[in-house]
């Protein structure tokens, strides 16, 4: 999420709404993370190998935390043991990230990291991505759109993969991919003075924080509310949201990865983490 040049909290989109991240941990119980950027710019992430349901710290930090720009993450396991090194989101070179999908072959995308491996501290092929973009990015002078479409066409065009779908945070700006079409990601725009409503059997309660007096722009792996704003990304599509909230797309990728992986490809543990959630037929918010 981000909200431009006003810090904000996002509450609303961690606890409260109809499909918030902290609903989402009941199917994606094996990490929770969250990412933001205090008042001097600094990165924070606040992170741990257990669902965000039962985490008294996750639910103080959404309802305390402001900054302009948010990365929430809820993990089902498909890569990499339940530790706190392998949990969503990583932080490289000042910038915040959190992917959905599985890619394989690790080895070779060590490889293709060379030195680049020291940023990676865990097991996972999410951070080894991250690794990749910031090396890109790195090597064209800080133009991280450049860097990532130079790192997911490698991978596109080297690598065995089931999604990249990803969304990269700094402290001012935003972006996010969706591709291939496995998985779903989600846009949504959202005007100041919008009613945030969270729907249930008691009725509709009305959220009210000042998120509600600034206008937003949320990325999500499903629609977490009833707004009808959310707009589907397009497979291959690279969205950057500017400090001024100004959104701009371009299509990075147009052919399919070289290497799909269907869900039959996968192994046991990684099968189960991309097809258990709702959607489409592999949706999943995790890896």
């Amino acid at each position: 999420m981000t909200a431009g040049r006003e810090p904000v909290r996002a509450t609303f989109w961690l606890l409260d709404a109809s499909d918030s991240l902290a609903r989402q941990s009941y199917r994606e119980p094996d990490g929770t993370g969250l990412g933001w950027f205090g008042a001097d710019g600094a990165p924070h992430i606040s992170k741990q190998p257990h669902a965000a349901y039962s985490d008294k710290t996750f639910a103080r930090e959404a309802r305390e935390v402001s900054s302009r720009t948010f990365v929430a993450h809820v993990r089902f396991a498909s890569t990499g043991a339940l530790t706190r090194p392998n949990t969503h989101p990583f932080e490289q070179d000042g910038r915040l990230f959190a992917h959905n999908g599985v890619i394989e072959d690790l080895p070779a995308l060590d490889a293709q990291l060379a030195d680049s491996r020291r940023l990676v501290h865990g097991d996972t092929d999410s951070e080894r991505f991250f690794a990749l973009i910031t090396r890109e990015t790195a090597a064209r002078g800080g133009d991280v759109a450049g860097g990532i479409a130079a790192a997911v066409s490698w991978i596109a065009e080297q690598l065995p993969l089931f999604a990249l779908n990803f969304v990269l945070i700094s402290e001012s700006d935003l972006w996010a991919l969706r591709y291939p079409d496995t998985h779903e990601l989600y846009v949504l725009e959202r005007d100041a003075g919008t009613v945030l409503r969270h729907e249930s059997a008691a009725g509709t309660r009305v959220h009210s924080d000042d998120a509600v007096e600034r206008p937003l722009v949320v990325i999500a792996s499903e629609r977490m509310d009833d707004d009808p704003g959310w707009r589907l990304l397009r497979s291959g599509e690279l969205l950057h949201v500017s400090p001024r909230l100004e959104v701009s797309t371009h299509q990075i990728r147009e052919s399919p990865p070289a290497q799909l992986l269907s869900l039959a490809d996968l192994s046991t543990q990684a099968r189960a983490s991309q097809a258990h959630a709702p959607g489409s037929a592999h949706s999943a918010p995790g890896t």
